[in-house]
C-alpha cells in the first residue's frame, strides 16, 4: 500500500478487493478482515462499501477535476486541447486501479453515484476537445482522442512492449485524431 493514513489504507485494500472478486461480492466484514480491525474501526471511517467507493473516487479522480478547470480558463486553441490530453493521460496512469475496476465492473458503476459522476467528467472532457460545430466526423475524431487514452491504459497492458513506449504511442494516436478534427493533419 502507497498510501499511509487509515482512511486511505482502507480506500487501498477495499480497492484492491472490488479488483480481486467485483464491488458486488465484497464486504465490509472482509475489508475489515484484510486490514486485521474490526468493523466497528470501519465504520468510524467509513458507513458502506459505496462511501469507500465514493472516498477512493473523489480522491483519485481530483486531478481531473483540476485539469477540467484549468482547461475551462484555457483559450481554445489546439495546443490547449493537446495539452488537455496529454495531462488526461497522466491523470489516468496515477489513478489506474481505480479506472481498471470501473472498467472491469461497468454495470455496478453505473448504478453508483460515482458513474454518474464520471458520465458528467467525461462529457465535459470531451466538450473541452471539441467544437459543436465541427462537422461529425471531426467529433468522433475527438471524443475517439479521448477514448484511445482509455484503450491504452486498459487493454496496452496485454500487449508486449516497453510501458513507456506503449504510453507514448497512445498519446501519439490520441494527438494524431485531435490534430486531424483540427484541420492540423
Amino acid at each position: 500500500m502507497a498510501r499511509g493514513n487509515t482512511r486511505q489504507r482502507i480506500q487501498d485494500v477495499a480497492l484492491d478487493l472490488f479488483a480481486e472478486q467485483g464491488y458486488e461480492k465484497t464486504s465490509l466484514r472482509e475489508i475489515a478482515e484484510r486490514l486485521d480491525v474490526t468493523k466497528a474501526a470501519l465504520y468510524y471511517h467509513f458507513k458502506t462499501k459505496e462511501d469507500i467507493l465514493i472516498g477512493i473516487f473523489e480522491d483519485l479522480t481530483r486531478p481531473m477535476d483540476e485539469l477540467i478547470a484549468w482547461a475551462e480558463e484555457q483559450p481554445r486553441t489546439l495546443e490547449t486541447r493537446q495539452e488537455v490530453l496529454r495531462r488526461y493521460q497522466e491523470a489516468l496512469r496515477a489513478a489506474a486501479p481505480l479506472f481498471r475496476f470501473m472498467q472491469e465492473n461497468q454495470a455496478t458503476v453505473r448504478e453508483l453515484s460515482v458513474g454518474l459522476t464520471f458520465k458528467e467528467r467525461m462529457l465535459a472532457l470531451t466538450g473541452l476537445i471539441r467544437e459543436p460545430d465541427f462537422a461529425m466526423v471531426d467529433q468522433v475524431r475527438c471524443v475517439s482522442a479521448i477514448f484511445t487514452l482509455h484503450a491504452g491504459a486498459f487493454f496496452m497492458q496485454n500487449i508486449e512492449g516497453d510501458s513507456e513506449e506503449k504510453h507514448r504511442a497512445t498519446l501519439e494516436v490520441a494527438l494524431d485524431l485531435l490534430n486531424q478534427a483540427h484541420g492540423a493533419a
